[in-house]
């Protein structure tokens, strides 16, 4: 049998390969700073249109920067206190970086920027650019300078985008510190599997190539869009993960072909013509079921798309030019030491026999604790992140601890109504700023024709500025409102009429339309993902029952991991030994994150299973045999890859960040289930039912099959 070429020549394959890796470790050390940051926005939107209105026109937007002034004696009010709240807010104005500046001693003192207690109040400040400029060249040297204790006052800082710059670094470090568990522990895990340290470091190294590969591909995707740092977050996590499952199914496929005696030179040849094939096929579905992310406009969300195809491709290479390689320089070192060569009739092979003995019993049983799992899905409350995210003992967790307790409103997260073209009297803005200071939750509306309350004003004079022509208003909610349902505040106030043509924007706007942006595309998102994954499983198997049962199973799969979301950190049970602190709803760009690196191992697993099924049914006929001997080739690396998966998520649990915590019990739940209920009940309980009807196509379609010609020659029986 003809070799490959990276087989026929494997020393020059290794070494070519090694000096690939150094050279996208390089690549991948500079990707990392082009990464960009990214803040919760939707491009276009009427929340960004005003954001750039009032920066344009006015010269100043909504906070991302906030001091908290604590007076060390007495009040904010006393004198000392006052003048020293007074010199910091100019202090700050005149910060590099900083366009505009203001505070409880420089705004009329109004009530909504004092605390309660009167010892506390706030400064704040509009700091212009993106979240790069901001987090990465201004924060750095700003956040130290004012984080001051005198004898007068003590100052914190905070803001939007310091709290998520702590949640970066944060984040970056438990990632550090997970990575640091799991590779070894992966290694472990995996020599426990193959009994061979050798086969263990050579799945590891797949990984680590598709780790570092993507990383590479991606700095030339830089050059070209933006890319959001959490991109390498999808590189190291999924990397890992195909990584292992790619090399446990290339490994133990080689074990299975490498019988005593046979040469290794045509095992590997057999390995990368069956397992090589559905390394491929899967790659392509992982692949093409990610891209349907472009379909989200924010580049935030793109990115996960960049990333997971940039992985498939490097662990692809890695698995079937690479480990081929490696496979024919080890040759019979990689079988199974002390053990006797796998039967297929095992643990897996048993529990598939009695499921189809009875497969609507076993099979219901299974749905419904799937169903059931899954159930509190069905509540899910999508909302914004905030300080909560980090652990309480986070210097600006603190901060706004602090704050919650003490302030009632929210002048930093006000919605700004901006109208830049408008040309009104005092009268005319008056009325429309007494229309929405009756809105439920306002505690106070700034504008150019004085502050009003309730629908009365409550100051005289310009609270805030026009120029010329034009001019916007400040919609101060109170914190309870904002907490409750800022979504609802925003279209509360989008729906008030207004006597010239507005622009609805501040911090709760961005959140309120990012939020509709991407729910609103969730159900094109999962159609598309549909129609990718039957095009590709039918071109692997020429079926149309095949890929519409691999999407429902997987649909099932993920629906158990977002109600898990939803019932630990949503609803906040097991907060306690987690260590966090629940606020009622979910963030939903990392739901998506956990779905691109869920959808696609589930899919591994199922195009694993599903190769292996077909190929029995192609070579014996059997609709109902096929699918237990196909199960009991497949099952046992399916389960050796997730109970590696699952103890490797598991250790991002232990991180101070929630969404880290989301990650780790959501994927851990996620594979387990997946490779259990899933691929051990639901799979032969279905395709007993269906019987030969799993690989039915209509005519057309099977015309169409046979003339793409990828079906696989049935191995001979030896």
């Amino acid at each position: 049998m003809p070799r490959g070429f990276a087989a026929g020549r494997p020393w020059w394959t290794l070494a070519t390969s090694l000096l690939v890796m150094l050279v996208a470790g390089v690549i991948a050390a500079g990707t990392l700073n082009a990464l960009s940051l990214n803040r919760f926005e939707a491009p276009g939107s009427e929340s960004t249109r005003a954001r750039d209105a009032l920066a344009a026109r006015f010269h100043t937007g909504s906070p991302n920067i906030a001091l908290l002034v604590t007076a060390e004696h007495g009040t904010v009010d006393d004198p000392r206190v006052a003048e020293a709240g007074k010199a910091l807010t100019r202090e700050l104005r005149g910060h590099p970086g900083v366009g505009d500046a203001w505070s409880y001693w420089s705004t009329g003192r109004p009530s909504t920027m004092r605390g309660e207690d009167g010892r506390r109040a706030l400064v704040l400040a509009w700091v212009p650019g993106d979240a790069d400029h901001v987090r990465r060249e201004v924060l750095p040297e700003l956040a130290p300078r004012f984080t001051r204790d005198d004898a007068v006052v003590r100052v914190r800082v905070g803001g939007g985008d310091e709290v998520f710059r702590a949640v970066m670094e944060q984040a970056r470090a438990d990632f550090v510190r997970a990575e640091l568990v799991i590779l070894p522990l992966v290694v472990l895990l995996l020599w426990w599997v193959y009994r061979r340290l050798a086969a263990a470091v050579l799945t590891v190294g797949v990984g680590v190539f598709a780790v570092l590969g993507s990383l590479a591909l991606l700095r030339g995707v830089v050059l070209f869009t933006e890319v959001s740092t959490f991109a390498s977050n999808i590189a190291l996590v999924m990397g890992i993960g195909l990584g292992v499952d790619y090399g446990l199914f290339m490994i133990f496929r080689f074990r299975e072909e490498l019988r005593p005696g046979a040469e290794v030179g045509g095992a590997v040849a057999r390995t990368v013509r069956s397992a090589g094939r559905t390394v491929l096929f899967s790659g392509a579905t992982v692949a093409a079921s990610l891209a349907v992310l472009f379909a989200f406009p924010f580049p935030f969300l793109s990115s996960f798309a960049y990333a997971g195809i940039a992985v498939v491709a490097a662990a692809v290479v890695g698995a079937t030019v690479v480990l081929p390689a490696a496979l024919t320089v080890l040759g019979h070192r990689l079988t199974r030491r002390g053990g006797t060569p796998h039967t297929g009739r095992g643990f897996w092979y048993t529990v598939a026999v009695r499921v189809m003995r009875r497969p609507l019993a076993l099979g219901g049983a299974a749905l419904g604790v799937l169903l059931l799992l899954g159930s509190p899905f069905l509540g899910v409350r999508f909302g914004v992140p905030d300080d909560r995210v980090l652990p309480a003992s986070a210097p600006v967790r603190q901060m706004y601890d602090e704050i919650r307790q003490d302030f009632r409103a929210e002048d930093a997260d006000a919605v700004r109504v901006v109208a830049p073209r408008a040309r009104a009297d005092a009268a005319t803005i008056g009325r429309y700023a007494a229309a929405l200071s009756r809105l439920e939750g306002v505690a106070r509306v700034d504008s150019a024709a004085g502050a009003y309350k309730d629908g009365a004003p409550v100051s005289a004079g310009k609270t805030e500025p026009i120029s010329g022509y034009g001019t916007w208003l400040a919609v101060v909610p109170y914190s309870d409102r904002l907490e409750a349902d800022s979504a609802g505040l925003v279209r509360a106030v989008r729906a008030v009429p207004a006597p010239f043509e507005v622009l609805v924007g501040g911090y709760p706007a961005e959140l309120a339309d990012y939020r509709d942006g991407v729910t609103g595309r969730l159900p094109l998102i999962g159609a598309l993902i549909v129609v990718v994954t039957f095009a590709v499983l039918f071109v692997m198997t020429g079926s149309v029952v095949a890929p519409l049962k691999a999407s429902v199973l997987n649909l099932l799969s993920l629906s158990v991991m977002f109600g898990t979301l939803v019932f630990v950190f949503q609803q906040g049970h097991l907060s306690g030994p987690l260590g966090f602190t629940p606020t009622g709803s979910i963030e939903p760009s990392i739901p998506i994150l956990m779905f691109c690196v869920a959808y696609g191992l589930s899919m591994d697993y199922e195009v694993f299973l599903l190769s292996r099924i077909k190929e029995e049914y192609d070579r014996t006929g059997d609709p109902v045999g096929s699918v237990a001997a196909g199960i009991g080739r497949s099952a046992p690396l399916v389960t050796a890859a997730a109970l590696i998966l699952a103890v490797s998520f598991a250790t991002y649990a232990t991180g101070r960040v929630v969404f880290l915590q989301e990650l780790g019990v959501g994927m851990a739940l996620a594979v387990v289930v997946d490779a259990t209920l899933i691929r051990g009940v639901l799979v032969p309980a279905f395709m007993r039912l269906a019987g030969p009807a799993n690989w039915w196509a209509p005519a057309p379609l099977r015309r169409l099959h046979r003339r793409i010609g990828l079906t696989e020659t049935p191995p001979v029986v030896r």
